[in-house]
């Protein structure tokens, strides 16, 4: 099973995003933290253990890298924390994740939002594409601007603005001005990591028999839309955007179970270059939703999450080649692509598996994904 098309990214063997944090960055935090060394050396420590992390991965063959996202301690929060408008606080109630506990920051709105050109990010992955080598593309993940809208991050919106819209445009402002920055920077590859579709997922269902129940739901989701697709609007051409639709990842658990069809109507409005969708366990639901997702776009990939980034043990080769056959029922084979589930440490504390069994999953997807693509070489 072969097909021959032109590289580009999302690429054939693929990853979210995140990696296990070393010991020597975790130690560093901890140091930090107790006020034995200053900002600038743990910055040192941390540019040591990416240059690490990148040649790891360059070694792999992945066509796109990361910085492990080794400079920040949640997928999603420090980088709202970075937008202008967006403060940080104690939320005093743990995310429910199925047997574990996290920390309980949270972020919430303190004026109008707006673009922050000196958004600690920027430096961030200025760094991370000085060290990348020629031929090799650095790719950068940020949380969706969805984000905004649930656990209470935006309640106090209506301090700020007079309508609900006025909100909802300068959401997507920010983000496009955001975009537009790290692509002057030398970013060509963007992912917006999204764990609302699954949020959604699992409150659509619970109240399927209840339109009423579900307005507000629909009302996020019809939001989500409009905000992710006016912030994609007159982006440069060779600017990748993708997304990755999460179903939440802390210590190897999740938040959200649930097929993606009763949200496929929306995902197919999206304008992204491509999907990264979790397939890894029976809770994901069937492939079914994805011809309505891919919506009949040549230029669009979908990558099935097939591989997963939670538990060590290693999936069975041939059985990822027969699932990606069954997905091909729904959507082209030129159109699919393999990556694993999500990434491997969401936040800081990581998932409950060794750096070994990490790089083993990731070489697992890149194994794989030649003896199915002829192009992912």
């Amino acid at each position: 099973m072969t097909i021959q098309t032109e590289l580009h990214a999302p690429y054939r063997f693929d990853q979210v995003g995140s990696l296990l944090r070393s010991a020597a960055l975790k130690t560093a935090h901890q140091v930090f933290a107790d006020q034995k060394i200053s900002a600038a050396q743990l910055e040192e420590i941390q540019h040591q253990e990416i240059k690490k992390i990148v040649q790891k991965q360059v070694e792999l063959g992945l066509h796109a890298v990361t910085d492990g996202e080794f400079s920040r301690s949640w997928w999603h929060l420090d980088f709202l924390w970075g937008l202008n408008g967006v403060g940080k606080y104690d939320y005093h109630q743990s995310y429910k994740f199925h047997g574990q506990q996290t920390r309980t920051d949270n972020a919430y709105l303190t004026s109008k939002v707006s673009y922050n050109p000196n958004h600690p990010f920027f430096k961030a992955f200025t760094f991370l594409n000085s060290i990348v080598p020629q031929g090799v593309q650095a790719k950068q993940t940020i949380p969706s601007p969805s984000l905004l809208f649930r656990d209470n991050r935006s309640d106090n919106a209506p301090e700020f603005y007079e309508t609900h819209q006025a909100y909802l445009d300068d959401l997507a402002t920010a983000y496009h001005k955001t975009l537009l920055h790290f692509y002057e920077i030398g970013c060509r590859y963007i992912q917006l990591d999204d764990t609302t579709w699954a949020f959604l997922i699992s409150k659509l269902d619970e109240n399927k028999t209840d339109p009423q129940a579900q307005a507000p739901f629909r009302k996020i989701a019809e939001d989500s839309v409009y905000v992710i697709n006016k912030l994609l609007a007159d982006l440069p051409e060779d600017l990748t955007i993708t997304t990755h639709i999460c179903r939440g990842n802390f210590r190897s658990t999740f938040l959200f179970s649930g097929g993606y069809d009763v949200v496929a109507d929306y995902l197919s409005q999206l304008n992204y270059d491509g999907f990264f969708l979790e397939y890894d366990s029976d809770r994901d639901g069937d492939f079914k939703p994805l011809a309505k997702i891919w919506n009949h776009n040549p230029k669009k990939r979908i990558v099935l999450g097939l591989v997963t980034s939670k538990f060590p043990e290693l999936e069975d080769p041939q059985q990822l080649v027969t699932r990606i056959q069954e997905a091909q029922q729904e959507v082209p084979l030129e159109n699919l692509a393999l990556s694993t589930q999500c990434g491997f440490a969401s936040t800081e504390e990581g998932n409950n598996l060794t750096e070994a069994q990490q790089w083993a999953k990731l070489n697992l997807v890149i194994e794989t994904a030649k003896k199915v693509w002829q192009d992912a070489d």
